[in-house]
């Protein structure tokens, strides 16, 4: 499974390709066919879910909901960060987006296409009624791209992983039209 945007394709993580970027990274591109640039970082930085880490070692197949998806740049073939959702849909029709671009490669607007990538691939799901991120309770890069992407803040939480965070969302009738 891919998705396109002008500059980016988004294909779908799958489980050994990730634990080989977080063990083994100097494998990666053997195992991937493309290079991950400075992404094993995101990975190895200890923000990422022993929860999380744990699911994905068991795992074996492709899953956009848990997963995600590798930012392949298809000027270079090279992947340049990662984009996907905290989950799959819940009882309430709610997904949580997350993306995180190769430090070398912020600034460029690669975070808003792949957000807006993320918001179409949730769209095609009826599933899907309400978009959420989560971002540090300051502006930042991430918040810019929430509100270029139609996200609206909705005030400060405390996110059990995360600690206390910014929240926004964007309900689904609005999600397919940027």
């Amino acid at each position: 499974m891919a998705l396109e945007t002008p500059r980016l394709k988004l294909v779908a993580c799958v489980p050994t390709q990730l634990v080989t970027l977080i063990d083994e990274p100097e494998k990666f591109e053997e195992v991937a066919g493309f290079s991950a640039g400075g992404l094993s970082e995101m990975y190895t930085s200890g923000e990422v879910s022993a929860h999380w880490l744990a699911e994905l070692r068991a795992s074996q197949e492709p899953d956009p909901w848990r997963y995600g998806f590798f930012l392949i740049l298809r000027e270079t073939g090279e992947a340049i960060g990662t984009a996907g959702f905290k989950g799959p849909p819940d009882g309430d029709g709610m997904v949580e987006i997350a993306y995180g671009i190769a430090p070398e490669r912020q600034g460029q607007g690669f975070a808003t296409e792949a957000a807006g990538a993320l918001m179409r691939f949730a769209a095609a799901d009826p599933r899907v009624r309400l978009l959420r991120a989560h971002t540090l309770p300051e502006p930042n890069a991430s918040t810019r791209v929430l509100r270029k992407c139609g996200f609206v803040h909705l005030g400060d939480v405390i996110d059990p992983e995360d600690g206390p965070v910014w929240r926004w969302e964007r309900t689904a009738p609005h999600i397919g039209t940027s």
